[in-house]
C-alpha cells in the first residue's frame, strides 16, 4: 500500500521547506518588510509585482488630495432643504397635474405638500437654505449646490448602487475602490477606504454600496465604528504575539516566492499577502487615529460631541477629518440606516423625519467644514452631501405630508477640493419635481470627483469581461466644470 503524499512533495523536498526554508524567516527580517515582496511577480511569470495600496500618480494635477461623502441614505427632500420653491407657499393640498415616478409608480398628478420649513438667505452669496440646517447655512460660500441631478432609477437599492459604483446593478467597484485603484494610497497603515454607518443599521443592499466588485478585494471599503472597537476582527488572537504574526507574513511570501513560475494565480496570493500586511499594520496604527480623547474639548463640543442627539454623527465627522488629515483616500459616512423613518425615507410625517435626521447631521457636518477649512485640509478634501435621490412634491397618500422618491430632479452639494463656494447651478421645475435647466446625472458627479483628485473619468480603466471597465460607463461622461475653480 502506498502511502499518500499529502504535501506533494518529496521526503527531501519536505525536510528542505521545513528546514532551510524557515531559517530564510530571520533573514527577511533582516532584510527589511519588502524584500520578498520584490521577489513576486505577476501571474504573467514576469511583470514584478506591486503592491496595490502603493501610491500612484494622477493623470494631471489635483486639486484633491482625499474625498469624505455624507451620504444622506433615504432620499432628503430637495424643496425642504437647499432648493427654495416661493411659489409652493400657501398651496398646501392643491391638486396640481405633475409626472412623478417613485415607489408607488407612475401618477399624472398629485396633492400638494407645501414645504413645512421657512428660508432664510445667508452668506454673501445670499443663498436660501431652510430652517433645517440653521448651523451649516453659515457655510454656505464654502459650497456649490447642484439643483438639478438625476438618476437612473427611483429605488433605494438600485439608486444606491448608482451613486456609489455607477451602475444600477450589483458587481461594480464603489467609488472609493475606483479612487484607491487609481491613485493608491499615501499611509500603507491605515485602509484608504473608509465606511462609517449609522447605528440604526447599515443601507439597503448592505455591502455592495462599498464593494471592489470585479477588482482585487484589497479596494473594498473597511467598516470603521467610531465608538468601541474601531474595526472588528483587527485584534490579534489570545496568545499570538506580533512576532508569530511577521513570521506567519514572512512564510506567506517565501511560499509566494517558491511557486511563481508553477501557479498562474499567485497575483491573487500577493494581494492577499498586502491585505494581511495592511491588517498587521493596522493593530498599531488604528487605534491612535480614532482616539477622539486627543481632540481638545472645544472642537469636541464643535461637532457637538457634548450632545446626545449630535454625538454619533459628530463622532463620525470628526474622526472622518483625522483620517483624511492621516492620508485616507475616501471616507464615507451614513446618515440613516434601516427602514422607514430609520433613515431619510419620508413616506410618513415629513417633519418628524427631516427634523429628526437634519437635527442628528447639521451641526457635525458645518463642524467637519469649518474644522477642515481652519486647519487648511478644505483645500485639498472634497466633501459631498447627498442622498440617492430627492423627493417629491406632492403626497404619496391620500392624507399625510410623506413624499415618495424622485429621481427625476434632485440637490446635492459639493465644498472644498477645488471647487467654487457660493454658486447653485441647475434648477427644477416651480413645484421641484424635475431637473429643466442643466440636468446633471449621476456619472456627471462621478466624473467631477475623480477630475479634482486628478483622475481623468475617460483614462480610468479596469479590464473586465472583455471591456475597458470605467466609474462613468462605457458612454463617458464630463465633469461639471460650472462649480470647478
Amino acid at each position: 500500500m502506498t502511502t499518500p503524499n499529502f504535501c506533494h512533495r518529496t521526503r527531501r523536498e519536505f525536510l528542505w521547506q521545513a528546514g532551510a526554508g524557515f531559517t530564510g524567516l530571520a533573514l527577511s527580517g533582516l532584510l527589511g518588510d519588502d524584500f520578498l515582496s520584490r521577489q513576486a511577480v505577476a501571474a504573467d511569470g514576469a511583470t514584478p509585482f506591486r503592491n496595490p495600496s502603493a501610491p500612484k500618480k494622477a493623470h494631471f494635477a489635483a486639486k484633491a488630495k482625499s474625498v469624505i461623502f455624507l451620504y444622506m441614505y433615504g432620499g432628503p427632500s430637495q424643496i425642504d432643504t437647499f432648493d427654495y420653491k416661493p411659489t409652493m407657499k400657501g398651496r398646501d393640498n392643491q391638486t396640481v397635474e405633475v409626472k412623478t415616478f417613485g415607489r408607488s409608480g407612475h401618477k399624472n398628478k398629485g396633492r400638494i405638500v407645501e414645504p413645512r420649513w421657512a428660508f432664510k438667505q445667508y452668506g454673501q452669496s445670499g443663498k436660501w437654505v431652510s430652517d433645517l440646517f440653521p448651523h451649516l447655512s453659515g457655510c454656505v460660500d464654502d459650497i456649490a449646490f447642484l439643483h438639478s441631478m438625476t438618476a437612473d432609477s427611483p429605488i433605494h437599492g438600485s439608486a444606491m448602487l448608482q451613486m456609489n459604483s455607477g451602475k444600477i446593478l450589483s458587481g461594480s467597484p464603489a467609488m472609493g475602490s475606483w479612487i484607491n485603484y487609481g491613485l493608491g494610497s499615501v499611509n500603507e497603515n491605515l485602509p484608504g477606504f473608509v465606511v462609517m454607518l449609522d447605528p440604526h443599521g447599515g443601507p439597503i443592499s448592505g455591502a455592495k454600496n462599498w464593494s471592489a466588485g470585479y477588482m482585487p478585494a484589497h479596494y473594498e471599503g473597511t467598516i470603521v465604528r467610531a465608538t468601541g472597537t474601531p474595526i472588528l476582527d483587527l485584534k490579534r488572537p489570545e496568545g499570538v504575539s506580533a512576532a508569530a504574526q511577521r513570521d506567519l507574513l514572512d512564510s506567506l511570501r517565501e511560499f509566494n516566492d517558491d511557486h511563481q513560475a508553477a501557479r498562474g494565480d499567485n497575483q491573487a496570493l500577493a494581494s492577499r499577502i498586502a491585505s494581511y500586511e495592511l491588517a498587521f499594520k493596522m493593530q498599531s496604527h488604528a487605534p491612535e487615529a480614532v482616539d477622539l480623547t486627543q481632540e481638545d474639548v472645544k472642537t469636541q463640543e464643535l461637532y457637538g460631541l457634548n450632545q446626545k442627539k449630535t454625538e454619533v454623527f459628530g463622532r463620525q465627522c470628526l474622526l472622518a477629518r483625522r483620517l483624511v488629515e492621516r492620508g485616507v483616500r475616501f471616507v464615507q459616512i451614513y446618515s440613516g440606516g434601516n427602514h422607514n423613518d430609520a433613515n431619510w425615507d419620508a413616506h410618513g410625517d415629513l417633519k418628524k423625519n427631516h427634523d429628526q435626521h437634519a437635527g442628528e447631521t447639521d451641526q457635525p457636518i458645518a463642524a467637519l467644514l469649518k474644522d477642515l477649512k481652519r486647519r487648511g485640509l478644505l483645500d485639498s478634501t472634497l466633501v459631498i452631501w447627498g442622498g440617492e435621490f430627492g423627493r417629491q412634491p406632492t403626497a404619496e397618500y391620500p392624507t399625510g405630508t410623506g413624499r415618495d422618491h424622485n429621481a427625476y430632479g434632485f440637490s446635492m452639494w459639493l465644498a472644498g477640493g477645488g471647487i467654487k463656494g457660493g454658486v447653485s447651478v441647475g434648477a427644477t421645475d416651480e413645484l421641484g419635481s424635475a431637473a429643466v435647466e442643466k440636468p446633471f446625472h449621476v456619472k456627471h458627479l462621478h466624473a467631477t470627483v475623480l477630475h479634482q483628485l486628478g483622475l481623468d473619468p475617460e483614462r480610468l480603466t479596469y479590464f473586465h469581461s472583455g471591456l475597458d471597465q470605467k466609474l462613468v460607463g462605457v458612454e463617458g461622461a464630463e465633469p461639471i466644470r460650472e462649480i470647478m475653480t
